[in-house]
């Protein structure tokens, strides 16, 4: 290939790189994260509370290709034995999975799959610091459909990369 066709095809793959959300930031998260702490921040008082237990679980996968999953559950899950113990549970899970793309210390989940219908079709934004092999991210402030009693409130979530 002459050396001007490669500069020209080097540039094309850079541009699409990184238009797609695919540059440096995206390759820093790629892989399985453990959660590790999952709080809740109440706008209106400045209270975190552990709303998902001392103890959550759960992890995040984000794929090169660009699609992430989210599975946290909380603390003391049990086998539900009744409707309204069902209904219970959800206040104890989040899960969502789509698309993603990242921009410096944010990234954007093209939600398209999720436990809350609500979710489907949406962006959700989220910060995030990266030291070592520490995740630590922070959402946006919004009525979070797990607790709306709370109001608005932010989740700081902290993750380390899995083994």
């Amino acid at each position: 290939m002459r050396s001007g066709h490669f500069l020209v095809l080097a540039i094309f793959l850079a541009a699409i790189l990184t238009r797609s959300g695919f540059g440096a930031e995206h390759s820093r998260v790629v892989g399985t994260w453990s959660l590790r702490s999952y709080v809740v921040e109440v706008q209106a008082t400045g209270e975190k509370l552990p709303v998902m237990g001392e103890t959550p679980a759960g992890y995040v996968t984000f794929l090169p290709e660009g699609r992430v999953f989210f599975l946290l559950t909380g603390e003391g899950r049990k086998p539900a034995k009744s409707d309204s113990e069902r209904a219970q549970l959800f206040s104890s899970l989040v899960a969502y999975t789509g698309t993603y793309t990242t921009e410096e210390d944010t990234w954007t989940t093209n939600v398209d799959v999720a436990w809350n219908p609500e979710w489907v079709g949406t962006k959700q934004v989220r910060s995030f610091k990266l030291e070592g092999d520490r995740l630590d991210v922070l959402t946006p402030w919004r009525i979070m459909p797990n607790w709306p009693d709370k109001g608005m409130t932010r989740s700081i979530i902290s993750f380390e990369r899995a083994r």
